[in-house]
């Protein structure tokens, strides 16, 4: 029903690749849109990118501002690339001016002890982290992978093996 939109609640769904945590964002965010919210779907490399490339061409607090008026961000795979400083500085403070002012929601492969790892700095990461863990509902989604699963029972097989005949060293 989008009331996590309304309360400015945030989401992050944190769990192994190939656990629906991508589909599960959008299956949202298009919930939100057919609500006649204001929704906008990022890869996080892809927002950096557009905030570099709006920081280069001295149109930034436009695109900020484009940002701040939205009702849910989308913040896909939070955890592929590791950030220059600048970079990560430009996606905090996004993430920090939709603090309790807008919702977000956040997939992401690494717990939040590892989020060191793509931003850099630990000072940082502890501000990101703060700020994404308060008024947010964190959704665990380990688990097998639905891509392996889809993989065997369509081929049969698992790694060049057919799961009757493996050595057992291999969980699916």
């Amino acid at each position: 029903d989008c009331q996590y939109i309304q309360q400015k609640e945030g989401i992050v769904f944190c769990g192994n690749p190939g656990t629906g945590k991508t589909h599960l964002a959008t299956a949202l965010g298009l919930k939100a849109c057919e609500k006649g919210l204001r929704v906008r779907f990022y890869t996080a490399a892809g927002l950096v990118n557009d905030l570099l490339e709006a920081q280069q061409n001295h149109t930034l607090s436009k695109l900020e501002q484009q940002l701040t008026k939205l009702n849910l961000l989308i913040l896909d795979e939070l955890s592929y690339l590791t950030f220059a400083r600048s970079s990560a500085e430009l996606l905090f403070q996004i993430l920090s001016s939709r603090n309790e002012r807008g919702s977000v929601i956040i997939t992401t492969n690494l717990e939040f002890s590892r989020w060191t790892e793509i931003f850099g700095d630990p000072m940082l990461t502890a501000a990101i982290v703060d700020r994404m863990t308060h008024r947010s509902h964190i959704v665990d989604t380990n688990g097998p992978s639905y891509r392996l699963r889809q993989r065997i029972a369509a081929t049969g097989q698992f790694g060049g093996e057919t799961p009757d005949n493996n050595s057992g060293d291999q969980e699916v």
